[in-house]
């Protein structure tokens, strides 16, 4: 199944609470756990003005989904084409 990267611009995201945080994370496994499986949540990084988040899902169209039923924005939605890290190089 394709994975996808978003880009969220919330600013001051780095500024959260761990009780914001906290609080976000339980809203969006809740709309997730509406999606059914086919929509996973990886991980996300948070940073001073937005949050970089990794999904796996069937399509664009079900992330888009996600984050419109989620109120989340979804300024940028990235199909990873491939994945390289240190090991790539050997």
């Amino acid at each position: 199944m394709p994975k996808y990267v978003i880009e969220r611009e919330i600013p001051g995201a780095g500024n959260l609470t761990a009780e914001e945080l906290q609080g976000i994370s339980k809203h969006s496994c809740g709309v997730l756990q509406d999606l059914g499986p086919q929509v996973q949540w990886v991980q996300s990084y948070v940073t001073d003005d937005k949050i970089y988040c990794v999904y796996i899902a069937p399509d664009e169209a079900a992330v888009r989904e996600h984050a419109e039923k989620g109120g989340f924005p979804a300024n940028s939605v990235a199909e990873v084409r491939t994945i390289i890290d240190p090991t790539t190089a050997e």
